[in-house]
C-alpha cells in the first residue's frame, strides 16, 4: 500500500476521488483536527513512564534559561 497526500485544487477532482473510494479502489482518510494530540496519546500508551506536565514545564524552563543566558 502506498500513501500519498493530495491537495485538491478543483472540486471535480474531489468527486473523482470519492467515486474511486466508492469502488473500493482507494481509501480516503480525513485528517484529524487533533492530529498531534492523537499521536502524543498513542506514544504515551506505549511508553514505560510518562512525564507529568510539571516535569515537562521544568525541562522547558531549564532549556530556555540555558539558551537565553548566552
Amino acid at each position: 500500500m502506498n500513501t500519498v497526500r493530495v491537495d485538491i485544487l478543483n472540486p471535480k477532482a474531489a468527486k473523482l476521488l470519492r467515486d474511486l473510494a466508492d469502488l473500493n479502489l482507494i481509501a480516503i482518510h480525513n485528517p484529524s483536527k487533533n492530529g498531534f494530540k492523537d499521536v502524543l496519546k498513542r506514544l504515551r500508551t506505549k511508553a514505560k513512564s510518562v512525564p507529568t506536565l510539571n516535569e515537562i514545564t521544568k525541562e522547558v524552563e531549564l532549556t530556555r534559561a540555558k539558551r537565553y543566558a548566552k
